[in-house]
């Protein structure tokens, strides 16, 4: 049962007298109601100069990198805060491999205070995981950072509509080519849905963009006019 708003400011303050903020990264004190301190947070990579279309870190801002002049995605907008390197990379990877939820809940908080997108949509769709999958991860560390953007935002969230109907191997070890291959047909959007005209289809990390191409895709078959695509961070091209 939730504390009366009233003696919620005083269970805040025991909270903290019992278990006090404490940076999830290198142990020293928490810093503004978070278990991170204030000097992590400054090392954190912030996307500030990339490509407004995919979010491509870039060494000078742009509409369009090259890849994206070659070859559009098929999503209309990208919002991707942060680049996936270090330390960013450290508290993923807790979050997705470890059920670290208090690091679920910083890289949440981190999002929340970074710039918003120009334009809020009407509905927030996590990229789902397979059901074997989420049977053995036990839980889907996008519907988390969904959660958070949802209450944040006042936005509805929905994670039924959008399915993985066929397994996939990860991403992780095949390049571009590989990883469009590997999630074409995953993916499958309810056409009997009554979708809303702007969607943002959401994930944790964008690596490619191959598994958020071939969702917007399906999203845009099943009705949706306008998908935005947003993530936690952008990992740099290789070589890059």
């Amino acid at each position: 049962m939730d504390a009366p708003a009233f003696l919620r400011p005083l269970a805040g303050a025991l909270q903290r007298f019992v278990l006090p903020f404490r940076c999830l990264l290198c142990g020293a004190a928490g810093d503004e109601g978070r278990d991170l301190c204030r000097d992590c947070a400054h090392e954190l990579p912030r996307n500030r100069i990339c490509c407004a279309r995919c979010a491509l870190p870039l060494p000078e801002p742009a509409a369009q990198c090259g890849q994206c002049q070659r070859r559009a995605p098929p999503w209309d907008a990208a919002w991707v805060p942060f680049r996936y390197a270090w330390p960013l990379d450290r508290l993923e990877s807790r979050f997705k491999f470890s059920a670290d939820l208090a690091s679920g809940r910083v890289l949440s908080a981190l999002w929340l205070r970074e710039p918003p997108p120009s334009a809020l949509p009407a509905c927030i769709v996590p990229v789902p995981l397979h059901a074997g999958r989420l049977r053995e991860r036990g839980y889907n560390q996008v519907a988390e950072l969904a959660k958070a953007l949802s209450r944040h935002f006042g936005v509805r969230w929905d994670m039924s509509a959008l399915t993985r109907v066929r397994a996939t191997s990860a991403q992780t070890e095949l390049g571009a080519p590989g990883r469009r291959r590997n999630v074409r047909g995953a993916f499958m959007a309810d056409s009997r849905e009554s979708w809303p005209a702007h969607v943002a289809l959401l994930d944790d990390v964008m690596t490619t963009g191959a598994t958020l191409a071939e969702c917007t895709r399906q999203l845009k078959r099943a009705g949706v006019q306008r998908v935005d695509v947003w993530a936690l961070a952008r990992a740099p091209r290789p070589g890059g």
